[in-house]
């Protein structure tokens, strides 16, 4: 047994699956949890790293899921989260189902803001600990035939910065907030926005995403825009009014508009 321990939500495929690799490669024992079995896969492709891997499926949209996957530490110390996990929603919001803006809104915000207060409290306790949540550059943009999505992240980008600032005066403990852009994952085909401009455009590679991430968070850095030409986003939104980035986004990610 190693004597850091890492928790990475979302680990199955991605992003997370990137970052899981990451601390194991770091000799942190890892805890970690998708929605999905293909996370059984995952963690023996992360034991591989030489350390101690154990694997949950939850469903991290709920409270239990969450209940569920702190229980799975056994008590352990967490000495590094990283709550990746997130559900996209592309398309029209007036005709998506109930519960699928809903799972959306409940894995990227409930759920995740359940997890953060039930570790950062034990990490607080303790006066260690590192965290990194995933956020986006989406956060500063409205998102057209993405709306809830982008609001979603939003709240996280917002969120982490008010947490952020309550704990400053908590010496040994960070949180990180990483922001990317459009990212080579499973992302656009789970949110059925393969036909989309956003779907066909080049993206980012995750695993640079993910160290992008990881060395902001060694570093205790406070956020990370991952990529240069986001980056610039970034910036352009604090400038261009709100009215025009939505149409600059329809045009992106309207249904169909990869095939324009």
């Amino acid at each position: 047994m190693a004597d850091k321990f890492a928790i990475v939500t979302g680990a199955s495929t991605g992003i997370g699956f990137e970052l899981a690799h990451c601390a194991a490669r770091a000799g942190y024992d890892l805890l970690v949890a998708a929605d999905e079995a293909l996370i059984e896969a995952a963690a023996r492709d992360f034991s591989l790293h030489g350390v101690n891997v154990m694997a949950v499926e939850a469903d991290l949209s709920t409270l239990d899921g969450v209940d569920r996957l702190l229980a799975a530490t056994g008590g352990r110390a967490i000495d590094v989260l990283c709550a990746n996990a997130g559900v996209g929603t592309g398309g029209a919001f007036l005709q998506q189902e109930v519960a699928t803006w809903r799972h959306s809104i409940d894995t990227n915000v409930t759920g995740t803001v359940y997890l953060l207060q039930s570790v950062l409290t034990r990490m607080v306790a303790r006066s260690s600990g590192k965290v990194l949540v995933t956020g986006s550059i989406a956060g500063y943009i409205p998102g057209s035939f993405n709306a809830v999505y982008n609001a979603t992240k939003a709240f996280i980008d917002n969120f982490t910065e008010a947490l952020r600032n309550e704990l400053r005066d908590i010496g040994g403990v960070t949180l990180t907030t990483l922001m990317p852009g459009a990212t080579e994952t499973e992302f656009f085909a789970r949110a059925d926005m393969l036909d989309t401009q956003l779907g066909q455009n080049d993206k980012a590679d995750p695993a640079k995403v993910a160290r992008d991430g990881w060395d902001a968070l060694m570093a205790g850095k406070g956020h990370i825009v991952s990529g240069w030409s986001n980056k610039l986003q970034v910036a352009g939104a604090g400038i261009v009014p709100q009215s025009v980035l939505a149409q600059q986004h329809r045009k992106m990610a309207e249904p169909g508009s990869g095939n324009r």
